[in-house]
């Protein structure tokens, strides 16, 4: 009872009104690197359309889908993702000063494995959907992909 009334004026003069810029701060480089997971699976699923098209190849299609379940686990090609959080290392050491937040390493990480968790998601999903549609016309093959892929960024 004798702290309570202390620490809740504290927080509310010293912390509270900062909240709603901290967070709009924090969520520029998050949102910037999940809206670089979503175009990094729509980059990788155009390409199998593109390569479909050409070859009309229903091996090669296989060989596609098998490396586009391969790319959460892809550090080269998840690495521009990753980038984008990392400005939060800069964000937060001013936060680190201002209210004491430690393990700014490991909020960095946590956002990054949240990111390789979408991507799983994705291409799973992805997988998913599209497997049904494999034995199908080749020639509605790549108007399929597209529908399914549209299916998951959505």
């Amino acid at each position: 009872a004798s702290v309570s009334e202390p620490a809740q004026k504290c927080c509310t003069e010293n912390i509270q009104p900062f909240l709603t810029s901290i967070l709009e701060e924090l969520m520029g480089p998050v949102s910037s690197g999940f809206a670089e997971v979503r175009s990094l699976f729509d980059k990788e699923v155009n390409e199998i359309i593109q390569d479909f098209q050409k070859t009309n190849d229903m091996t090669r299609l296989k060989e596609n889908m098998d490396q586009l379940m391969t790319l959460p686990f892809n550090s080269v090609k998840m690495e521009p993702c990753y980038v984008k959080v990392n400005l939060l290392q800069e964000l937060l050491q001013d936060l680190k000063s201002r209210f004491k937040v430690y393990h700014i390493d490991f909020v960095i990480q946590r956002t990054q494995n949240f990111m390789q968790e979408l991507m799983e998601n994705a291409v799973y999903t992805f997988e998913q959907l599209f497997s049904p549609s494999r034995q199908a016309d080749s020639a509605k093959v790549a108007t399929t992909i597209e529908k399914v892929k549209l299916r998951v960024l959505k």
